[in-house]
């Protein structure tokens, strides 16, 4: 228990005089490093963190709906007749059966061509993810890790109609296409990519033929994708 004289600050008369001096010569503690302040915030958050589970019991995200099934042949139902038109047709076909776990399922399948008069290649691509522990949507505007580190600044443009979401935009401002659709835990990637074309500075004497505009591109890339949704759709 504290004392009286302890409370009105009388011992301090009470103290020898080199005790007195010898604090006197310690110099003022410095500035408090900023870590120990993020180390006392992140305790009192922890804190606070542990009270609130304690009183109200651990939150837990509900599942998204999932209403779609992948299968080991994505190509099977990918046929893409509508970007096909819009292009010269497809030579080669390349499914991938991706992988099955219980956070996530997904399958890829590839498409690709060149022009009639092989001065360039194209390649079409769909993936289909299948989000079954936690819900796609609030990071699905960012892209995948590839589309941020390579894809610019381009921004995304919403498209209507397609899903619960979808968004379309051309990467790096280029002749390709990129739609993302998502829809419950389910979130379906179309990408069109030109390669391969004859430079009209290196090869001024080159015939580049013509490539679908961009509207022609996404009326063609929307239907496709409609078609894969209702194929893979359950039930």
């Amino acid at each position: 228990m504290i004392s009286e004289p302890e409370l009105d600050g009388a011992w301090e008369s009470e103290r020898p005089a080199e005790v007195a001096q010898d604090d006197a010569a310690v110099p003022a503690p410095g500035p408090v490093r900023p870590w120990r302040w993020v180390a006392a915030a992140v305790v009192a958050t922890s804190a606070l963190w542990a009270g609130g589970l304690y009183a109200f019991g651990e939150p837990s995200a509900a599942a998204p709906e999932v209403r779609y099934a992948v299968t080991d042949d994505l190509c099977g139902q990918f046929k893409a007749p509508a970007l096909a038109g819009a292009l010269d047709g497809f030579k080669v076909s390349a499914p991938q059966e991706g992988g099955r776990d219980p956070a996530l399922d997904w399958a890829a399948c590839s498409h690709e061509g060149h022009d009639a008069a092989g001065a360039g290649g194209y390649a079409v691509s769909a993936m289909v993810e299948l989000h079954r522990k936690s819900d796609p949507a609030p990071e699905f505007a960012l892209g995948s890790q590839y589309e941020r580190l390579f894809g610019g600044d381009v921004e995304w443009e919403e498209m209507p109609g397609l899903g619960e979401q979808a968004l379309v935009r051309s990467p790096g401002g280029g002749d390709g296409l990129q739609l993302r659709v998502r829809d419950g835990g389910a979130v379906f990637v179309f990408e069109v990519m030109f390669f391969g074309r004859p430079d009209e500075e290196t090869d001024p004497g080159a015939t580049l033929p013509g490539l679908p505009d961009r509207e022609t591109l996404t009326a063609a890339a929307v239907e496709d994708a409609r078609a894969l949704m209702a194929a893979l759709r359950k039930g």
